[in-house]
């Protein structure tokens, strides 16, 4: 049986919703949809006091901004891409396309069809978050999306060099220093300047993520985001000190981000908590870490690794790390989960920012049915359909009337009476016009 030894706030399970923010975005997003260029840049003189010439970068300019930067950066920035880039072209190699011939004649199939335009969004605020552009763009130019539009916000008045970088360096088509509810906005409406996108993508604000909430469907999107999620599931083999770090370097997203431990030892719970209380007064980002922590960690102890693997599922968390003595396990008996990091020698932090797989994950409980961001995310599996044989067609078209009258939809019942009649000789009662038609 679980006991909680540290409890915390239950996180909300819903998108966002908030009634101040929603009609402040509704009202936002009316007004660039009313006034194009004119609204994006009174409202980016507004929010980020950020009116320059152009907000989208020419080749001049990217070149500029990018010799701005350390080698050593670029190269960093290379690499990360090209293990991102390597993931989703394998993932993309998996997706087999499809044919098949149901009866003779009759053949079946389907295709996966890119979206033929994203709006990337890469968040600014405090940091530059070059990672977002690697999981974005990258991932949209593997699944073959010909046009990929990348906003992001000046941050504190200067643009965001590596920011830029990473947005070239993944192939973005165009690129705009523009953040906030304008961008999202801009992209997925248009105005004179932009051309609408089919697709929105990247995390955000809460007033972003509001955005997309509300262009949904408009355009499509690749998840409603919510705080950052971590959960570590531990045994008594777990280093206690490795676990604590672990958990606190996702609280550092933000003081609303969950963070949980569950573990079958009562020795690693303590030192667990022992450590996070050392290490937090000398954390650079313990002003965010520290709130999450006493607000949102927990700590539950169970009694073995069957009931915390069932408890973890429970919460269903965008990140769950096992750091167990067999962690291959939990590929077996967990299924709801964003992402698993298995043993030791990884962690959730390498999902963020190097390894390669996807960081744009479910929250808020959203595991229990969705992935995260990922290839095939970025493509449409659409099917077709040809009958090449005259006696199947025939066949199918009395099945078919027969199948429709039942549900009295008569005109489709009509479309196989004619093909019918057509390959078959069957007769048309319903008409005296197929003769002469035929004639």
């Amino acid at each position: 049986m679980s006991r909680t030894i540290k409890a915390a706030a239950t996180p909300s399970t819903a998108p966002s919703g908030n009634d101040t923010v929603g009609q402040a975005v509704r009202e936002l997003i009316a007004d660039v949809r009313g006034r194009g260029d004119e609204a994006v840049r009174a409202l980016s003189a507004r929010f980020d006091r950020w009116e320059p010439e152009s907000f989208r970068l020419d080749d001049e300019r990217l070149a500029e901004i990018i010799g701005t930067l350390d080698a050593q950066v670029i190269e960093d920035i290379k690499t990360v891409q090209a293990n991102v880039r390597r993931f989703a072209e394998a993932q993309r190699d998996s997706m087999s396309e499809i044919e098949i011939e149901t009866a003779p004649g009759v053949f079946l199939g389907h295709r996966h069809v890119p979206v033929q335009s994203v709006g990337a969004y890469i968040p600014g605020g405090r940091y530059p978050l070059t990672a977002s552009a690697h999981m974005t763009i990258v991932t949209a130019k593997a699944a073959g999306v010909p046009r990929v539009v990348a906003c992001t916000p000046p941050i504190r008045g200067e643009i965001p060099a590596a920011t830029i970088a990473a947005m070239y360096f993944a192939g973005a088509d165009e690129i705009y220093v523009l953040g906030g509810v304008q961008a999202v906005a801009a992209m997925a409406v248009g105005t004179e300047t932009i051309k609408p996108v089919d697709m929105l993508a990247g995390p955000g604000n809460a007033y972003v993520a509001e955005a997309k909430r509300q262009l949904f469907g408009e355009v499509g999107i690749d998840l409603f985001a919510g705080p950052t999620e971590i959960l570590v599931v531990a045994d008594e083999h777990a280093d206690p000190f490795v676990a604590a770090v672990d958990l606190l370097s996702q609280a550092e997203h933000g003081p609303d981000s969950p963070a949980a431990l569950i573990t079958t030892s009562q020795h690693v719970a303590d030192e667990v908590r022992r450590h996070i209380d050392e290490i937090l007064p000398g954390m650079q980002t313990g002003d965010i870490a520290g709130p999450a922590w006493r607000d949102h960690g927990q700590i539950i102890l169970v009694d073995d690794l069957d009931e915390a693997y069932r408890v973890a599922d429970g919460f269903a968390y965008e990140h769950v790390q096992i750091l167990t003595e067999n962690p291959r396990e939990a590929l077996d008996k967990m299924h709801a989960y964003g992402a698993l990091f298995l043993g030791e020698g990884t962690c959730v932090s390498y999902g963020d920012k190097v390894i390669g797989t996807n960081h744009v994950l479910p929250t808020r409980g959203a595991a229990r049915y969705t992935g995260g961001l990922w290839v095939g995310m970025y493509l449409r599996t659409v099917t077709y359909q040809e009958v090449r044989e005259e006696k199947s067609s025939a066949e199918l078209g009395e099945l078919c009337g027969r199948a429709a009258r039942v549900e009295l939809f008569e005109g489709h019942a009509r479309s196989g009476d004619v093909r019918a009649a057509k390959y078959a000789g069957a007769t048309l009662p319903w008409t005296d016009h197929y003769e002469s038609a035929r004639a």
